[in-house]
């Protein structure tokens, strides 16, 4: 691995990090106005920052090597739209020397929004920008939009700029309020990777987006948050409908999860995985096959996907001190390259 010292002579005049996250409740619902219901996770990217005095960017990733060179003012490709944008966003007018390092993996856990928030949380430092969590959350989800070409809503940089790994962070995504739930008692959360990978970009996350957004206009909201309940959805297209009930639905079973035991707050995250792969149908073949291990399985309360599907993590709450033995056992059944990140 190499360091900054040894890319660029010099030590970086900035250094930041920022977590990944998992979601237990509330997928899909962010850029409708809903409820969600993240964590952070332990792992973390770091990434250090200095001036070069050019007009170019040179940014390493520490994890595969390489490095890019993308001139000032322009995007580039691979990963430096996510450091590019937060440049171009937050006013960097030369060259920036950048190297990334930890891991946070890909799939559903929100490594784009980890690795755009320790970016502007390093040019914060660096400019003494006036940029509170908050804000730093809404310009990661900016690049994401401009630069990267994914609609995603407010949930992965919110959490990634304001969760830890000891609570739940509820979020309104409407209003951006937000307040720490304790997860449930006797209780621990297990993250296993499917080993299925996706880019958002290329996959449909962007049209069922414009599929809820094409709902709420049929049905004269302003999101779909403002549907008290699923009948209301009778008028729409059968297509719509499906992805509509999924968004409504998914918004009761948060709230319900905030009072909710283990084993109640388990059963809402069989009813959302079963809505994700049936109504949102964002779920894939592997993901809904790892979670029917793990739903057979003694001890565990629930699970489901996590993230914007299409194949990556999936999440589950099992008993307090049997994640490690849960995990072996679903590993042993499951047939592909799934791996146990949380614990």
């Amino acid at each position: 691995m190499s360091t900054f010292q040894e890319l660029f002579g010099k030590e970086p005049e900035a250094s930041a990090s920022a977590p990944g996250r998992v979601n237990l409740l509330g997928e899909h619902t962010d850029y409708q106005g809903g409820f969600v219901l993240p964590t952070a996770i332990p792992q973390r990217l770091t990434v250090e920052l200095g001036r070069n005095g050019t007009r170019e960017h040179v940014l390493h990733s520490a994890s595969s090597g390489d490095t890019l060179r993308v001139p000032v003012g322009e995007t580039g490709n691979s990963f430096a739209p996510f450091l590019t944008g937060c440049f171009e966003l937050s006013g960097v007018q030369e060259g920036m020397n950048a190297v990334i390092s930890g891991k946070v993996p890909s799939g559903g856990l929100s490594s784009s929004a980890a690795l755009e928030v320790a970016t502007l949380r390093a040019l914060r430092e660096l400019f003494q920008l006036d940029l509170d969590d908050v804000a730093l959350a809404l310009r990661g989800v900016q690049v994401e939009h401009d630069f990267v070409g994914v609609k995603c809503g407010v949930m992965d940089q919110m959490a990634s700029s304001l969760a830890d790994t000891s609570t739940m962070l509820l979020i309104d995504t409407r209003s951006l309020e937000r307040r720490a739930v304790a997860f449930p008692a006797g209780a621990e959360v297990l993250v296993i990777d499917s080993g299925v990978s996706r880019k958002l970009a290329e996959s449909g996350y962007n049209e069922r987006r414009a599929q809820v957004e094409e709902a709420s206009r049929l049905l004269g909201v302003k999101e779909l948050r403002d549907v008290e309940d699923v009948s209301q959805l009778e008028p729409l297209p059968e297509l719509l409908k499906k992805r509509a009930r999924h968004v409504v639905s998914e918004n009761a079973r948060v709230l319900q999860g905030l009072e909710a035991d283990a084993a109640e707050f388990g059963k809402l995250m069989n009813a959302s995985h079963a809505s994700l792969r049936d109504d949102y149908e964002v779920s894939h073949p592997k993901v809904d096959e790892l979670v029917a291990l793990l739903q057979a399985q003694p001890g565990v309360f629930g699970t489901r996907m996590t993230g914007a599907g299409f194949g990556g993590a999936v999440v589950a709450l099992v008993r307090a001190g049997t994640a490690e033995s849960v995990a072996n056992a679903v590993l042993k059944g499951y047939v592909g390259q799934a791996h146990q990140i949380v614990p």
